[in-house]
């Protein structure tokens, strides 16, 4: 969590002096024209906002996120700087966060909303990683093993 924050406190400062140059997000579909002043708002500014800033058509100048390419290129370098020799990549770390997603118990409408995923069917090959068969199927009583039920309403 640390790291993160003073990320944070470093992306504030350039949001700050980014206002002061005219600098404002570019928002997502229409949004700009119906909450005109929501670029300006630190609310909106990315996380992980590019290095440079970009002149649009109209003369207007707005600060992107990283590019998708650059994010892959640092993991690829981290990887390699680490001396993992099996491959690695932003894919890899998706499929494991889902892969854990469902061994920890997860269903799997969940894990398609949280993946992005439009189709359950693209979700469900994660699960051929489990390999559980009728064992992986959890009761609902499972979770009640000890546990003291906390009103009358518990009971039914």
């Amino acid at each position: 969590m640390d790291p993160l924050k003073r990320h944070l406190v470093e992306v504030r400062e350039l949001h700050r002096a980014d206002l002061g140059r005219g600098v404002e997000v570019e928002l997502p579909g229409a949004l700009g024209e119906k909450y005109p002043s929501a670029g300006q708002e630190w609310a909106w500014r990315w996380v992980f906002p590019a290095a440079r800033v970009y002149v649009m058509k109209d003369g207007r100048r707005r600060r992107h996120h990283l590019h998708e390419s650059v994010v892959q290129r640092a993991v690829k370098e981290a990887v390699r700087r680490s001396g993992i020799s099996k491959r690695a990549s932003c894919h890899t770390f998706r499929h494991s966060f889902a892969t854990h997603l469902l061994e920890a118990g997860y269903d799997i409408r969940t894990v398609q909303e949280l993946l992005g995923h439009k189709d359950v069917s693209t979700t469900m090959l994660y699960t051929h990683v489990l390999n559980r068969g009728g064992l992986g199927v959890r009761s609902p009583a499972d979770g009640w093993a000890g546990a003291e039920p906390r009103s009358d309403k518990d009971l039914s």
